[in-house]
């Protein structure tokens, strides 16, 4: 869906979900893409609970629908601001909401991060967990909710940038790391490049939108997850099993342990600029040099 950054793209919304309901009227559950109600500007950040979400609340119900409305930007009492989705059930009620655990930061400096995961039951289908654009890039959070039963990753993205190409690959490997399906939605415009994709828990593609506005209904098969947690992808890899039967612990959990200690020598974590070493420092003109002109080779005597 195509993003205004400095409208409420609310209404627009709606008005899409209306339409999806009259197409494909046997939809079940509705995800639109990170930020979608307000945009990437957390100016606009709202109260929780707000008009917005009631509404959305009043579309769940009246369409019967699972709905998660993308995320917006969360101003707390105390000043604090998250990147916050919710989870509305087909008779309107709120059964999950969830901050964003890792902001994009350096440049969202001013967003703080969310710490509980979020994990919901659809009666008689499966279990589903939401995580947000950058959360998926930390295994970690996938690997907790998968070890909580999560079968179908949600996950609403805003990404606008040339690392999408990555983004994309990362979701086909932790579909096939965590044997899970994979839907991952973003936006266009102010929203993102678009390009969203479904990925099966063998690492498949279902569907990749092409980077225009597009509703795409998808049916996922949650036997097929349990088929092959059970028996592997393909019949091979059972990754779920062995990492629960692991010999190894992982000290670098631990922060107190010193095993992250590389970690702090990488610096602060800034956005670059001109002049600085992430900006291509003057002080490094062979660096320089060979970004313009390509590498030099010298003849061995």
């Amino acid at each position: 869906m195509h993003v205004d950054a400095l409208n409420s793209n609310v209404e627009g919304m709606r008005e899409r979900l209306n339409v999806l309901m009259i197409r494909f009227p046997w939809t079940q559950m509705v995800l639109f893409s990170e930020l979608a109600p307000f945009g990437p500007l957390h100016k606009f950040a709202q109260p929780f609970l707000n008009d917005t979400i009631t509404k959305f609340q009043e579309d769940a119900k009246r369409h019967k629908i699972w709905l998660i409305p993308g995320s917006m930007f969360e101003k707390t009492p105390e000043g604090k601001i998250y990147n916050t989705s919710v989870v509305i059930n087909p008779d309107g009620e709120i059964v999950a909401k969830y901050r964003k655990m890792f902001p994009f930061k350096p440049y969202e400096a001013d967003i703080e991060g969310g710490t509980e995961f979020c994990v919901f039951d659809v009666p008689e289908i499966g279990r589903f967990g939401l995580s947000i654009c950058y959360d998926i890039w930390f295994p970690e959070t996938t690997r907790q909710l998968t070890s909580m039963g999560v079968e179908v990753l949600l996950h609403p993205v805003l990404t606008g940038t040339t690392d999408r190409d990555a983004e994309l690959a990362i979701a086909r490997a932790t579909a096939a790391q965590f044997q899970c399906y994979v839907i991952d939605v973003n936006g266009l415009s102010a929203g993102g490049v678009g390009r969203s994709c479904v990925v099966d828990p063998s690492a498949m593609v279902l569907y990749q939108a092409a980077g225009q506005e597009e509703m795409f209904p998808i049916e996922v098969d949650l036997d097929l997850v349990r088929r092959q947690r059970e028996n592997g992808m393909k019949g091979l890899g059972q990754v779920l099993k062995s990492f629960r039967d692991r010999s190894a612990e992982f000290p670098v959990y631990d922060r107190a342990s010193g095993t992250d200690s590389y970690l702090y020598s990488l610096g602060a974590l800034q956005v670059p600029s001109q002049g600085s070493r992430g900006g291509l420092s003057v002080n490094e003109p062979e660096l320089l040099n060979s970004m313009i002109e390509g590498p030099t080779i010298t003849k061995a005597d």
